[in-house]
């Protein structure tokens, strides 16, 4: 039994909450250590905080949802590029995993907007 395509647009919010509330959470332990961040913040490490914190609030009330998926997008490429490829090619080896679906969820959201459930559909109806 197919899922009804009115179902894509609370699917797609569905998904760009569930992505922002992860999101949040990194950016919640590196600033407010719950749970305990394992290093200490550097400068790299801030604006990745605050990137986590303001973006992953942004895209959980589906706000400026294109721009910010967006930018955090890039955020996560990077992240993955510096941090995790070097390690190693694999994703599962490197500990990237999160960071790479982080990046192409970002990217489809980008693309495809904020579905239901969010402000930028608030706005685009009043």
């Amino acid at each position: 039994m197919p899922i009804p395509a009115t179902w894509s647009p609370k699917l797609l919010a569905l998904l760009r909450i569930v992505a922002g509330l992860g999101f949040l959470h990194h950016g919640v332990s590196k600033f407010f250590n719950v749970p305990p961040f394992p290093v200490p913040l550097n400068p790299l490490l801030y604006a990745a905080g605050t990137l986590e914190l303001v973006g992953g609030a942004l895209i959980i009330i589906g706000l400026f949802t294109r721009p910010v998926a967006f930018v955090l997008s890039g955020m996560m490429a990077v992240a993955y590029f510096m941090a995790h490829a070097p390690k190693s090619l694999y994703p599962s080896v490197n500990g990237g995993e999160a960071a790479m679906l982080y990046c192409f969820i970002f990217l489809f959201l980008a693309a495809a907007g904020a579905g239901a459930w969010s402000a930028d559909a608030a706005r685009n109806r009043a």
